[in-house]
């Protein structure tokens, strides 16, 4: 079984990188018995200049799409696709629309827990502010997100309460545009492939099919 490492470049307030893990989960599952898939997930932000404390999320959204009807028009879109995956918009519930560095931290550490911890810990992250209208930028909610992820509560408090890895989020956030992701989700793939936006389960799983193909005749050119 040929194993693959997804890099998945995302912000946890961007909705189409939402419903873009949830449809990678699909493909994953339609290849599992063929091919083995390690996901790390990447820093990249939307609203880079979003105070600490967040915005009005629902008057920022409006002036970013062009007006309520813009709003309402991508939303109700995104909550048919989202119903199809699973997932519960629930954007009237978002009322801060926060800045993201704090919660990339958290997903950081929870990398070096594991790709388990991490994963769930994004999963938390997207539930909380895309589901439940919980401010992902508050110091607070992610210490409960870590706590109900199985993190270290006070650890995660005490890091939060620094400046511990801001450089290194940042920088891997410079490096993922340096190397042109302007958008996202973005999806890299073996370290070599790229797969930009929200792809259906389809795609993305033929994709991994393919790759997964080309590295087994690779190797086997090496032998």
């Amino acid at each position: 079984m040929e194993r693959i490492t997804i890099d998945i470049v995302s912000d946890i307030v961007c909705p189409w990188c939402y419903l873009g893990k949830a449809r990678l989960e699909l493909a994953i599952a339609d290849v599992q018995d063929e091919i083995g898939v390690d996901i790390n997930w990447r820093p990249y932000r939307l609203n880079p200049e979003h105070p600490p404390e967040g915005v009005d999320h629902q008057k920022h959204l409006a002036e970013k799409l062009g007006g309520k009807d813009a709003v309402e028009r991508s939303h109700g879109m995104l909550t048919k696709l989202g119903e199809e995956v699973g997932i519960r918009y629930n954007f009237e519930a978002i009322k801060i629309g926060p800045n993201t560095l704090d919660a990339h931290r958290l997903l950081h550490w929870a990398l070096m827990e594991g790709r388990e911890a991490q994963d769930r810990v994004a999963s938390a992250l997207f539930k909380a502010n895309f589901e439940e209208g919980r401010n992902v930028g508050d110091h607070a909610v992610l210490a409960d997100i870590a706590e109900a992820c199985g993190l270290d509560r006070k650890v995660i408090e005490n890091l939060l309460r620094t400046d511990a890895d801001k450089d290194t989020v940042l920088s891997e956030i410079d490096a993922a545009q340096k190397m042109g992701v302007n958008g996202v989700p973005f999806f890299i793939i073996d370290g070599q492939y790229a797969v930009s936006g929200a792809q259906t389960p389809e795609v993305l799983s033929n994709a991994l099919r393919e790759i997964a193909k080309l590295k087994g005749e690779a190797r086997k050119s090496m032998i």
